[in-house]
């Protein structure tokens, strides 16, 4: 049986860092011994950067599906850092697979979404800010929208971290933007045109 990834490309990268071939060495050995598991790993990047006495390593994989996982870790060791993300990845993929194979079990009675009643709140004008100062955008990234269902989007939020989703609602045939509250439930933004 086979329970390491064969030739996957991984990608080892320093921002404010040279990377030796004893850290590129290191952090290709740690992914590629994830387990083949699920979700199927096709790439993964890993992004080393030192900040100061901090060292940040940030690991990004690209499965099959559409799934990304992805962790960041900071601690004063680059070895300890990369030790921890690895730590994070493994959990996620696990709490994936899990929560998988629990939707897919063809004994469990099909569950219907529990719904929540929505609320309107006005919305707050903000506060002027100095004319002198002009915003700008300081990060761009492509972003894939995908069809999902609720649920699914409120699962590859709590993959990724990320504090907002956009997605096209798989039951609504909607545009939707699912993000994290502050009291840790979730809301639900639905643009219409008006």
């Amino acid at each position: 049986m086979q329970v390491t990834n064969v030739n996957l490309p991984i990608t080892v990268v320093g921002r404010n860092v040279s990377v030796t071939d004893a850290m590129r060495e290191y952090a290709g050995k740690k992914v590629a011994g994830l387990h083949l598991d699920y979700p199927k790993i096709i790439e993964a990047r890993v992004l080393l950067s030192v900040e100061s006495d901090r060292h940040i390593s940030e690991i990004i994989l690209f499965c099959a599906n559409g799934i990304v996982i992805e962790a960041e870790t900071t601690t004063p060791d680059m070895y300890a850092s990369i030790d921890e993300t690895m730590s994070k990845i493994a959990r996620r993929m696990r709490k994936h697979k899990t929560r998988m194979l629990k939707s897919h079990r063809p004994d469990k009675k099909r569950r219907s979404l529990r719904l929540v009643s929505e609320m309107v709140f006005p919305a707050e004008l903000p506060v002027e800010a100095d004319a002198a100062v002009e915003p700008h955008i300081i990060h761009k990234e492509k972003y894939r929208i995908k069809n999902l269902y609720s649920d699914e989007a409120i699962m590859d939020m709590e993959m990724n971290e990320k504090p907002f989703i956009v997605f096209h609602d798989a039951k609504t045939d909607q545009l939707a933007i699912l993000y994290r509250r502050e009291d840790g439930d979730y809301g639900m933004l639905t643009p219409t045109a008006e």
